[in-house]
């Protein structure tokens, strides 16, 4: 048995169902594939569960956390619900796609930065958010952007 898929049984056990570890055995396999869940990471996580495919990939493609594709060292998440909305998330947005030279959805050319658009961070007290690597920043306004992404150059 692989190191991965004793790790996933551990997970199971936890759990009066089984199929509940689900999230968290594709938390451990898109660490294992640095950052995104490439099909055979699906797959790997539909053995390890006992799972049909569709059923994990179902879950992989519903929630946010999940990338389904090659992301970059950082990623930067925009929240762009109402609340973030109404006090200036377009203006951080567009700031971060100039500061990056990418639209939302993409990864920098040289492989650093994902910047990617969420429904809701559920931070709307301290609007507008944005997720840095998993940590939040709240709230942030748009002249803020320049020092973030020095941040994530290394500068």
């Amino acid at each position: 048995m692989s190191d991965f898929v004793a790790e996933v049984q551990r997970l199971r056990a936890r759990y009066p169902q089984g199929r509940s570890a689900v999230m968290g055995a594709l938390r451990l396999a898109q660490e294992r594939h640095g950052g995104w869940l490439p099909p055979e990471a699906l797959r790997e996580v539909a053995d390890a569960m006992e799972l049909t495919p569709a059923h994990v990939q179902a879950v992989a493609t519903f929630y946010d956390m999940y990338n389904l594709e090659p992301v970059g060292r950082h990623i930067v998440e925009v929240c762009t619900n109402l609340s973030c909305a109404l006090v200036g998330a377009k203006q951080v947005v567009d700031a971060f796609e100039e500061q990056l030279g990418i639209p939302p959805g993409e990864t920098s050319d040289d492989g650093e930065v994902t910047l990617r658009l969420v429904e809701c961070a559920g931070g709307c007290g301290y609007a507008p958010v944005v997720i840095v690597d998993g940590r939040y920043r709240e709230p942030t306004k748009a002249e803020d952007v320049p020092g973030i992404v020095e941040e994530l150059r290394g500068g």
